[in-house]
């Protein structure tokens, strides 16, 4: 999804952005994640980003193994990815349906006491320099077992996909693509979040995959959903 901005690095982007926590959430640099906006403090958060003009939301996993039971604020993990609203439209039922594009990751340096519904961190881009260069590494990337392991879970799983436009994708988009519509649960997600490149990601989610086959081939049970 191409934008309208380019951002060279980290000094291009905001030192404060809004966050937006959701379990199993996963968005990479350059990748594309549809939302379906409904609640008051959200719908806020997305008018404020275009009044701010920066357009941007960091989306981030609430880490509920470190918070307070039935917290309606629980601890965030310290790791996220922000994304540009690359597209929105209005549902005529007073929901936003959008789209961003991920720019960078970043590390959550504190989470500030605000007048906003929505939540507010101070970030650090700067550990994740390298995501401001797209395809970085993926020259690394073992693509043919990441396909394999990619046909045994369609054939696990019954499923089918556009093979012609898998082989076509370059291994940046194809790794971070499946890495974002993955099954798998927060843990698993944040790391692969949290690879420190895109080989490791690969890795990652190929590991995933294989511990759930062999865990439906041994017991019977159907593979994560």
């Amino acid at each position: 999804m191409p934008i309208n901005i380019e951002y060279r690095g980290p000094a291009d982007l905001p030192e404060i952005i809004p966050v937006f926590p959701l379990p199993g959430a996963l968005l990479l640099p350059r990748g594309q994640m549809p939302l379906n906006i409904f609640e008051p403090r959200y719908l806020s958060m997305v008018d404020d980003s275009f009044r701010d003009g920066h357009r941007l939301i960091g989306m981030i996993q609430p880490d509920v193994a470190h918070s307070p039971k039935n917290s309606d604020k629980p601890a965030l993990f310290r790791v996220g990815c922000v994304g540009r609203i690359t597209q929105l439209a209005e549902s005529g039922d007073g929901r936003y349906i959008l789209e961003l594009t991920g720019v960078s990751r970043f590390k959550v340096v504190e989470e500030l006491e605000v007048l906003t519904a929505y939540r507010q961190c101070k970030v650090d881009f700067f550990a994740f320099v390298d995501d401001f260069t797209a395809r970085m590494g993926e020259d690394q990337v073992d693509r043919e077992a990441l396909l394999a392991v990619l046909a045994d879970f369609l054939k696990a799983n019954n499923l089918k996909v556009d093979w012609e436009g898998v082989e076509s994708a370059p291994n940046e988009a194809l790794v971070n693509a499946l890495a974002m519509m993955s099954p798998y649960g927060p843990a698993e997600k944040q790391a692969m979040l949290e690879a420190p490149d895109l080989k490791t990601r690969a890795e990652i989610l190929i590991a995933v995959t294989e511990m759930d086959l062999a865990k439906k081939r041994t017991s019977g049970d159907p593979p994560l959903q």
